[in-house]
This record gives structure tokens, sequence and C-alpha cells, in this order.
């Protein structure tokens, strides 16, 4: 019988090899975002501007960096901007080598309420998600939850562990190859009234 799931931490970006493990369904790389990215999603978000967009990324197959030309290109002219799309690129790069993906799935977005406002599994294999500015999604441990009442009204759990501004997750799922009922719990949080934040999530498509 397989034991409950793991969630690893660590300071440097290399904490991401565990998510491979059987047993890990979260390696939480806790970064402190550097000054002028954070000034830059700071600035991004006081423009009160609306962005939601997506890319489908074929990785290329030498060491050239992904494709990302036109992303946010609506705000090129804030100062960081530069630094802000070669960490995107980094991070794009970073997670189709340690999968092997041919094709990545990317969604760059500013939100004002709760995408996803009740404790849920994603159905993919696995996720990459940050927060660049605004308040951090949310995670539960194994057991702080019973699964079978997930996406219910259920009571508010305990122990709710809170992502920081700049940190990077991979959060394994359902389809994750015998991850199957062991997905990261996991929740949008409600930004403040007035407040929104802006999100980056990276997709393994194959």
């Amino acid at each position: 019988m397989r034991s409950d799931p793991l969630q690893v931490q660590g300071q440097t970006p290399e904490v991401f090899t565990q998510i491979l493990a059987d047993e890990v369904n979260l390696a939480l790389w806790q970064r402190q975002l550097p000054a002028h990215i954070a000034d830059f999603g700071a600035v991004l978000l006081s423009l009160n501007e609306p962005l939601a967009e997506s890319l489908s990324l074929a990785m290329p197959t030498d060491d050239a960096e992904p494709d990302l030309r036109g992303l946010a290109a609506g705000f090129s002219d804030l100062v960081g901007y530069e630094g802000f799309m070669a960490d995107v690129s980094w991070l794009v790069s970073a997670f189709a080598c340690l999968l092997g993906a041919k094709r990545i799935g990317l969604r760059l977005r500013v939100l004002d309420k709760a995408m996803c406002p009740r404790f849920h599994v994603d159905h993919v294999s696995v996720r990459l998600i940050t927060t660049y500015a605004g308040i951090g999604s949310q995670w539960l441990r194994e057991g702080a939850l019973d699964r079978r009442a997930l996406s219910t009204e259920a009571a508010e759990p305990q122990d709710i562990q809170q992502m920081l501004a700049g940190e990077v997750a991979l959060l394994k799922g359902e389809k994750w190859h015998g991850n199957e009922g062991f997905g990261l719990i996991h929740r949008s949080p409600q930004p403040a009234s007035g407040e929104r934040r802006l999100i980056l999530t990276l997709d393994w498509l194959d």
C-alpha cells in the first residue's frame, strides 16, 4: 500500500528534481524574487490593466531559448520587463528540461478574484505555478482535508500553507503515472478588495 505523499521545500531550484520521486507531489523552491522583477510586477498591477495570455510553446531541440515573442508586449516599456521575460524564459526551459517536454502550455494572467476558490486537485500530470506579485497560492499537507470533501462546501481546513510571491512550485496532478488519487490539494487565494495578483502557470503538454 502506498504511503502518504510528501511535500518538499528548498532554497535552490535543485529541489525541483525531487518531483520525479514517486512519493513527492509538491516541490517548492522558496526563492526571493529579485527586486527588479518584483518591482516590475508591482508596477504592472498598479496600472490596473487586464492581462490574460496563453501560449503553446514547441521547445527547441537545441539549446535555444523558447520563443516568447509578444508575451505581455503591452507592458514592454516598463522598467524590468526584460528581466521579467528572462526569468519566465528560464523557468520554461528548466521545466521542459526536467521533464523532457516537447511542448509547454504557458498562461500569464492578472487576477482580481480566485479562479479556483475551493480546494481541489489538478487533472494534469504536473504544473508549475508562481505568483510574481500579489498573494500566492495555497496548499494543504496530506491529511489536512478528507479528499472526499474536495470541491464541496466543506469546513475550512486547519493549517493552510501559503506560497509567497516569487516562490515557484511544481505540483503533481492526477494524471502523473502512479499519482492517481494523490494530486496535491491546493486552491487560488481570494485577493483582498482592490488587490490583484500576477500569476504564471506552465503545463507539460507532451
